[in-house]
């Protein structure tokens, strides 16, 4: 069945457009909770007086207060009570809500995007992404109209105070104790969001001496030249201030890039390496999760770990899904989605970066002699934006300028062409070895991608 409005990552979009405007987002909580409620639960997952209970978060967009309330107000119009924690990084919420034992969480965020952007995600009572067919359901009960149950069965909402420092005690347990990072100066990027007032404290309570930037949100800077998906401003940060070591989240938190201390910059899949490595040290790695992205490189250097690797569709939640179907533990993106399932049931920049930082640790040294034996291949990714409904998947032009690049390739590069599943693009990434080559033929499908579009 095709969904009109859950996506990759749950629902999002412009604010004050469809799907992202208040009365859609009242619906939207209204028949989350029909479908949680009418689901039923373990005990549990209810209160003592057998009502659901979910729990809300959010990042730091000035629109999460507006999108909050109409949630609660959807939520409580279904009989569910409400649980709000306010700022607090996605992966926290799915901790929350485990620990918490609560029926289901609830994040608003549009993760990297800027700030006019938001979307609302979901959580299962375990702290996994809600499985399609669940969204399917909610979805099929939106556009329904609301039918508020009566006033004794009201939902209700309460605030929880400790929220910040649960999770904080959470992502430190995720750090060996025969550890710290004594002697360690790292500079943290928290993209002005979720994370803003929980990594710097988790590192400095380690042991580090933290040096923030991005912690401090207006509602309008979200992810601004900071972050995870900008990472200059870390970077400077890095030099200006002599530290050993970078960490850069995104808005909602559950992405991290890290940079050493010389400023260079380290991925997705450079980290997860990391991380595997750190793993073999103490036993065998049954597998790991990589997506259609994922730098053949590391695929090459994981066979001669002797470590089977499988691709997963772009988008954590598919990554996760495989690493479960499969039995496995480790998988993420190159653009910095790690899940450690020893670790936490979703992807977490910050339990991520202290995987990471475990390993150097361990090793000794810094990332780059942590890293090596990987050198990543050149892969150029350009955006296109897309029309709605455009079927560029059928266009000749578009067919026929990917024939020739995988022509001109001759087998040493690949070619993925994908609709973004978060915003309106097309998004166009060759891979191969030679970089000039690579960067030619990119511009060339993605000149071919705009001309067909009409950009």
């Amino acid at each position: 069945m095709t969904r009109k409005y859950f996506g990759t990552d749950g629902v999002r979009g412009r604010v004050g457009q469809t799907p992202i405007t208040p009365d859609f987002v009242m619906r939207l909580g209204f028949s989350a909770g029909k479908v949680l409620a009418a689901r039923g639960g373990r005990a549990g997952h209810l209160k003592a007086d057998g009502r659901p209970e979910v729990l809300i978060g959010k990042d730091t967009r000035i629109s999460g207060y507006m999108l909050e309330a109409a949630l609660e107000a959807g939520f409580s119009a279904a009989g569910v009570d409400v649980c709000l924690v306010g700022p607090m990084p996605t992966p926290a919420v799915a901790y929350l809500t485990r620990a918490l034992r609560l029926r289901a969480g609830v994040v608003i965020s549009a993760s990297h995007n800027p700030y006019y952007d938001n979307g609302i995600k979901f959580f299962s009572a375990g702290g996994t992404k809600l499985d399609d067919a669940i969204e399917t359901e909610i979805e099929a009960g939106i556009d329904a109209p609301i039918a508020c149950v009566a006033s004794p069965e009201l939902g209700r909402a309460r605030r929880i105070g400790d929220a910040a420092g649960r999770y904080i005690e959470f992502c430190k347990s995720a750090f060996p104790n025969e550890f710290d990072l004594r002697g360690l100066k790292i500079a943290v990027d928290c993209a002005h969001g979720a994370a803003y007032h929980i990594a710097p404290h988790v590192f400095h309570e380690l042991g580090a001496e933290v040096v923030a930037i991005g912690a401090e949100p207006d509602g309008l800077n979200i992810n601004r030249d900071v972050g995870a998906t900008s990472t200059a401003a870390l970077c400077r940060t890095v030099l200006s201030s002599q530290a050993d070591l970078g960490i850069a989240l995104d808005g909602d938190g559950d992405r991290v890039i890290m940079a050493d201390a010389k400023g260079r910059v380290f991925d997705g899949d450079q980290l997860l390496l990391a991380v595997v490595r750190s793993r073999l040290r103490h036993g065998p790695v049954a597998g790991v999760v990589g997506t259609l992205m994922t730098n053949l490189a590391f695929e090459h250097v994981l066979a001669g770990l002797k470590v089977p690797f499988a691709r997963a569709a772009v988008g954590d939640r598919y990554v996760l899904e495989k690493l479960l179907e499969n039995g496995w533990l480790y998988g993420g993106e190159n653009s910095g989605h790690i899940i450690c399932l020893d670790k936490h049931t979703t992807g977490d920049g910050i339990v991520s970066a202290l995987q990471v930082l475990t390993a150097l640790r361990e090793e000794g040294g810094d990332l780059d002699s942590l890293l090596a034996g990987l050198t990543l291949y050149p892969q150029q990714l350009i955006n296109v934006p897309l029309s709605q409904g455009f079927s560029w998947q059928d266009h000749p032009g578009i067919a026929a300028v990917r024939r020739e690049v995988e022509a001109e390739l001759a087998g040493t590069g690949r070619v993925l062409l994908r609709a973004s599943g978060t915003e309106p693009l097309l998004r166009v990434m060759v891979e191969g070895r030679d970089a000039g080559q690579v960067a030619a033929a990119a511009e060339k499908l993605s000149n071919a991608a705009r001309e067909a579009v009409g950009v």
